[in-house]
């Protein structure tokens, strides 16, 4: 019997066409090949532990629970690990889900797609482009133009004001964003 048959008997639901994220089923790209890694011990220093088990470990963050869940200030969304610029505060949304929305990124590579098959279900997890850190996942029930919801778990992310001068390195916007690590986002 073929995954999506089984897929299929297991959510007893109408059958669903799986879509490839450009890598093959399982593949994930390794913390090596990201243009931009950290030591574990320096990323469990200056990381909440929530902040490291979301986006080191693939975790999640309770709903409605995230710093940035109703945040309407205008700036930029950034990684909290290297501090890659993600989201734009225009692009942000309240979909209800209790996790920030965005309908769009600020740039195309600022997140990569993998294939998510954890919990016995299909979904497309996003991550940093930069560092990879896992920041949550995409759906494709967002608003126009882009009908895309990326939701995104508030300890992955930093926030940088739209007056605040973007930093001269990727760790200190990382550490300069977040107002929730107290304090262990400083180098």
């Amino acid at each position: 019997m073929s995954g999506f048959n089984l897929l299929h008997l297991i959510s007893k639901s109408q059958p669903v066409a799986l879509r490839s994220c450009s890598l093959p089923s399982g593949a994930r790209r390794t913390k090596k090949t990201w243009p931009v890694s950290f030591p574990e011990e320096e990323m469990r220093k200056r990381l909440t532990p929530l902040q490291y088990h979301v986006t080191q470990e693939r975790g999640t963050e309770g709903a409605f629970t995230g710093e940035f869940t109703h945040h309407k200030e205008d700036g930029t969304y950034t990684c909290v690990v290297c501090g890659a610029p993600l989201f734009s505060s225009k692009t942000k949304f309240d979909s209800g889900s209790g996790w920030p929305s965005f309908f769009d990124l600020l740039r195309d590579k600022s997140v990569d797609l993998t294939d998510d098959f954890s919990y016995g279900m299909h979904r497309v997890e996003t991550t940093c482009g930069q560092c990879g850190a896992h920041l949550g996942h995409l759906f494709d029930d967002g608003p126009r133009p882009t009908g895309k919801r990326y939701c995104i778990n508030s300890a992955s992310l930093a926030f940088r004001h739209k007056d605040a001068a973007p930093s001269s390195s990727a760790a200190e916007g990382a550490a300069a964003g977040s107002s929730a690590s107290e304090g262990k986002t400083e180098l």
